[in-house]
Parts: C-alpha cells; structure tokens; sequence
C-alpha cells in the first residue's frame, strides 16, 4: 500500500473516531480487526492484515508506530507481555519481554547512602532505573514461531510516519505540557520542545529520521542489531553517562536478553475460560482472582454500576490485591503459589470474607493451599500508568492481546537514537525487606520486576475465541481489565459500551470513583458501607474486540485517543 492510500486511512480513521466520540456502538467488521490508542497505529496494523499478515504481523506494525506517535507510553526501548491464541490449535501462549533487572544490581538499588529509600522520582530519572528493554525480543520470538509476513517489512509503516511526520496530538501535547522532567536530558528536551522551548503544540508535524534509521537497522539485521553493536553502545553510554543518577546497564546485559514464552493462567468464569499473563506480571493471576471469587455471586442478577454490584466487586479486588502483595513476583527467583491463588475451594474461602452490608476494610492476605513455609512481607511499590494496549484479530481468527510499556510517562527521560528508555526497575520494591522478613519483588540481578500488565483472552467452552482485551492504568490495570471481562460476560454489554463504563475501584485501599462519571453518585452509599472513597480521574485505555456470531465487535476507551478498525 502506498504512503498516500495510508494517508487517506489514517485521515478516514480518525475521522470516524471524532464523529462517533461519545457513542455506544462498537465497531463491526468480518474479517479481521484492531483496536489500540492511536489511529495512526491501527492503519499500520489494518495495512498489515490487508497484505495477509497474521495478528503477529500487525502487532511489530503497530508497536512500532505505537512507539513514535505515543512514545510516552510505550516503545522499542521497553517492555511488554503477549497473549496469543492460535485459532487452528484453540490454544493460548503467552510471551514475556518484560525487561530485566543488570547483572550489576543489587537488593539495595534504591537505597540512599543511609539505608532509607529513595524518593520516587529521584530514582526515576536517570539510567538508575532503566532495566533491559524486551519488547523487540519478544516480538522477534513471537514472529519467529507465528508469522506470516517476513519481518523487514513490517517495519516500513512506522519508518515512513517517521520520516514523513506525523500531527502532534492533543494528549502527546498535554503530557508535554505537564511533565516536570523532559527538559533534564538535552536530547529529550530538543524533541518534545521548540526551539524556543515550548511544549510541541497540537497538530505540529514531528518528524524522527534518527528512529526510523533505528528500525531500518533492526528490520534489516533482526533484533541483534539492537542488542549488540553500536545500538547496544549507545544505550549503555546514556544509561551509564546520565547526570546526577547514572544505571548500571552494561552491553551483558544486553547481549544476554532473553524473551520467553510462558503458559498462560487460566480461570473459569461463567462458563468461560479467563486467560492471562502469569508471573512476572501479577496481571493475569490478580484478575483470575477477583473473577474466581466473583464467581460466587450472582452478579448477572445485579444492575450493571449499581451500589450492591460495585461493594461486591471492590471487596474481591481487595481480597485479591492483599495475596498480590504479599505472593507474586518472578516466579524465575521467588516461589509463586499459583495453583493456590487460583484455586476454587481458596477462592470461594476468601469471598465468605465478603458481607454485602459492610466493608471489610483493608483486607488481609490469605494461606493458599500450595504455600510452605517461607515467610515473606507485603510490598508496596508503585506503578505508574503510562502504558499502552491493543487488541488484534486476523482472517485466520488468530488473535494478539498486547500491552506494552515505559513504565512512567515518558520512562526514564533518556533519549536514545529516537526512542526513549524505560524506568521499568522503579516497579521493584524499593525495599528487599520488611520487619526481617524479605519482599518477593525486591530487586535481584536478572531478575523482571513485578508488574499489573494483564494483557487477556476469553475462550468459550470449546475454546474457540470470544474476547480479546487489556488495559493500561498502572496498578489498575487489574481493575479495567477484570470489569471489561465482567461487563461482557455478566451483563452482555457490547465491547464499546464495556469499555466506557465509568470506573470504580480499589487496590486495597481508599476506593476510586471515576470524576466526571455517574460513578460519583455512589460515593454516599459505598461510605455509608464504611468505604474510604475518593473521586478522582481514571484514564484506563482498554480496546477490546468480541468475536460473536462470524463478526468482530470492537471498542475503543474514549478516555484516549485509539480506535478499532477493520475489514
């Protein structure tokens, strides 16, 4: 497809976006779709699945071009988790390029010279926090085993925006605006300001030669050129030479990078088969768990954004962010009870916990039935919503849910040959350990921090496909993704009416309520239940495609700027 026919989608795409923002429709198509932040993104995966290309195919097009037109959330210098399901199998694999902690690293990372933690935003910006990017790896194993399209050119979308520009968006200039960090480092700086050092304003065509240069290499020599050579110098040079808060990334770690596959943690809901990513995202359990404890309440019966279905919901994400924080980490370093967490007889235990007249409070952690003896304290590290996902279906019914991210907006603000690195080792615990007893996502050399990234998958009994979704948020991204699984499968709500539902939530804590939304009228009633409630924004980015009687259905989370689109 030529540069002006992409034009000419990217331009029909949004287009349509703005005429249907606010509406409840979800998109229909019947061949194939994808759904993901930015329209730009989605007319590199239609132009990929237009060509034959598999969900694989699109998905190197679409974080590529992801990585340019929204840099502030994800990128080739971070890190993601796949799910994938092959139609011809009826199965679900998982692949992890979640980045890596250096050889160099030790539990004491982000401990200052006096053994106290680090501010937050002193470790963040710098190399300190940079981990290992794998997002590369793990497309390149992925495309290895399920692509279609050779790879050089899946790259070809994302070189051309690059060299030929792209507007500036209203989010992309708002984040700009607002972040006290961009200006530290001279090449961040030089790219998202004028010359005149204003923030690039909307609709600003921006042009990046030095990363198309970057993918042309990587489409040319595989990703080995990105993890050895001049590439690989350059980000360790960055890493290691930054002000103030230089990392301990070497070109070892690099060279040493591995992506890889995992299987997937699966639970029952409703008849249906929930998957996700396991360990070292606590993702895919967390959400099993709030589902599995669900499962034993009627929540069909209730009215959708309804008081009584909101305090259920809320105690069962509490119930299953207590076990998060004290049992999930990498399952490579540290013991993770999964069967346990998602076991029916533990699950149904831990929603006996739930009264429907009163909160319970800051939930406990509970003894699944797999744990032994090792003792272990709660962790309580943040982690920031700067993310991305999207959601992919092909015409061979093969489907890709994909989130992907830098972690903080704009990760780490360092800049390397057009693309910024990640401050992924931020979702480290800052603390190995606590009252004597250590944390399991402390930080180890090698080891992938802890993360919420619950890219997800809904088979129906015949595990043929029903539902592809996920979620950026942060630690949230437990809770927009389990409701959108709700929302679906509870309460048949199309995929567009799913993910614009106003957002009530909870990590164990003060609950949220989604400002703006009819989610504040419930405020005085979850407080007469003795929640702790606030009101505040919740910019989820959920895109999610339902698979239903031989058609796609796709939604967009108007909070951002995606679409879903097809043919």
């Amino acid at each position: 497809m030529n540069l002006l026919r992409r034009i000419s989608i990217v331009l029909v795409l949004a287009t349509a976006h703005a005429a249907a923002a606010g509406a409840d429709d979800s998109v229909e198509t019947r061949a194939f779709m994808v759904a993901a932040a930015n329209p730009h993104a989605v007319a590199a995966g239609v132009e990929v699945l237009e060509a034959g290309g598999s969900a694989i195919d699109a998905a190197v097009a679409v974080q590529t071009v992801l990585g340019l037109v929204e840099p502030q959330s994800s990128g080739i210098g971070g890190g993601a988790f796949m799910l994938y399901f092959d139609s011809a199998e009826r199965t679900v694999i998982s692949f992890d390029g979640r980045e890596t902690a250096p050889a160099a690293a030790t539990p004491g990372l982000f401990l200052d010279p006096a053994g106290a933690k680090m501010k937050f935003w002193d470790a963040v910006v710098g190399g300190r926090s940079v981990g290992t990017p794998g997002v590369l790896r793990m497309l390149e194993l992925a495309h290895r085993e399920h692509g279609k399209l050779p790879w050089p050119g899946l790259f070809e979308p994302a070189i051309r925006l690059a060299e030929g520009g792209f507007a500036v968006s209203p989010r992309l200039n708002a984040l700009i605006e607002t972040d006290k960090h961009l200006k530290r480092y001279a090449a961040t700086s030089a790219y998202f300001h004028t010359d005149a050092g204003e923030p690039l304003p909307v609709g600003h065509m921006l042009k990046n030669p030095a990363y198309a240069a970057t993918l042309r290499a990587v489409a040319a020599g595989g990703a080995d050129a990105f993890y050895a050579g001049a590439i690989a110098r350059d980000i360790v040079a960055a890493v290691r030479g930054a002000k103030d808060n230089p990392g301990l990334l070497d070109e070892g770690d690099l060279a040493a990078y591995r992506a890889k596959t995992r299987p997937p943690v699966c639970v029952a809901y409703r008849g249906s088969n929930v998957c996700g990513m396991g360990p070292p995202s606590s993702g895919g359990l967390t959400v099993g768990m709030i589902l599995g404890i669900l499962q034993g309440f009627p929540m069909a019966g209730l009215r959708p954004g309804s008081v009584e279905a909101e305090h259920l919901f809320i105690e069962a994400a509490r119930l299953a962010y207590a076990d998060r924080a004290l049992y999930m980490a990498d399952s490579d370093f540290v013991r993770v009870p999964l069967a346990g967490l998602l076991d029916r007889g533990y699950l149904a235990r831990r929603g006996r916990l739930i009264t429907a007249a009163r909160s319970m409070g800051k939930a406990a952690s509970g003894t699944p039935p797999e744990r032994k003896t090792e003792r272990r304290a709660p962790d309580g590290a943040l982690e920031m919503p700067s993310t991305s996902h999207f959601s992919i279906v092909d015409a061979r019914g093969n489907a890709v849910s994909m989130t992907t991210s830098v972690e903080s907006a704009f990760g780490s603000r360092m800049m390397v040959r057009g693309f910024l690195l990640n401050n992924q080792l931020t979702d480290f615990s800052f603390a190995p350990e606590a009252d004597g007893k250590p944390v399991a996502n402390r930080v180890e050399p090698g080891k992938r921090p802890r993360s919420s990234m619950a890219p997800t998958i809904v088979l129906n009994p015949d595990r043929t496909l029903r539902l592809v979704t996920g979620s950026p948020g942060g630690s949230r991204i437990i809770n927009y993704t389990a409701r959108s699984v709700m929302a679906v499968l509870d309460w048949k709500l199309d995929p567009q009416s799913a993910v614009a539902r106003p957002h009530v939530i909870s990590r164990n804590g003060t609950v949220d309520l989604e400002e703006g939304t009819d989610a504040e009228s419930l405020k005085a009633a979850l407080e007469a239940r003795g929640h702790e409630v606030r009101v505040r924004a919740l910019t989820s980015g959920l895109h999610t495609i339902l698979v239903s009687g031989g058609k796609l259905y796709g939604g967009a989370d108007p909070r951002r700027e995606g679409i879903a689109a097809g043919r």
